[in-house]
């Protein structure tokens, strides 16, 4: 019975610290001290967690500003490259470039000075997009005056073309119905 006593003993001095363990458990779960505390966690979290989502990580902003710095460096070439004979695609590049600028650039003096250095190296290649611009639009005006010119005469051709028929088809139209009225 001696090491049944000991046993029962042991027994209840466990159950006694699981029985606290759990009551200190539910005394945690239900201190208001302690809900507030988890829901400012949970909230905390939960902003911090959308705003990565939204605005991405610090780590993400870095490598997107350096990979953006190294594009812009590589950018009047490729520009050039990409355009030549298509000045629909450089007049949208140049947008995107602009758009691009004014999106990775929050203005901090390391993004400050890293603008007006992507402006100096966007600034020949804004010229040499408007002066490319201007002479596509140069060499684009006689084709369209002429195209203008042919769908105007095409039209006047085709008038004429409806007029002489009605004029050749009054005559026989008159004479049917003076004809229809007689029976």
């Amino acid at each position: 019975m001696g090491t049944n006593a000991d046993e029962l003993r042991m027994d209840i001095e466990r159950t006694r610290s699981e029985l606290g363990e759990t009551l200190d458990a539910i005394g945690d779960r239900v201190s208001p001290g302690r809900m507030i505390e988890r829901r400012k966690n949970r909230m905390s979290y939960g902003l911090q967690s959308l705003r990565e989502r939204v605005m991405g990580t610090t780590y993400d902003a870095r490598h997107a500003v350096e990979e953006r710095v190294h594009a812009v460096g590589e950018a009047p070439d490729a520009v050039r490259r990409q355009t030549q004979g298509a000045p629909v695609m450089a007049g949208a590049l140049a947008f995107g470039v602009g758009f691009l600028v004014a999106a990775a650039f929050p203005p901090s003096a390391t993004e400050r000075q890293a603008g007006a250095t992507l402006l100096d190296k966007v600034e020949p290649l804004k010229d040499e997009l408007t002066s490319t611009g201007k002479e596509m639009a140069e060499h684009l005006k006689e084709p369209a005056r002429e195209a203008a010119n042919e769908v105007k005469d095409a039209a006047k051709q085709s008038a004429q073309a409806v007029t002489d028929t009605a004029k050749s088809s009054a005559p026989e139209t008159t004479g049917s119905a003076i004809r229809s009225e007689n029976y």
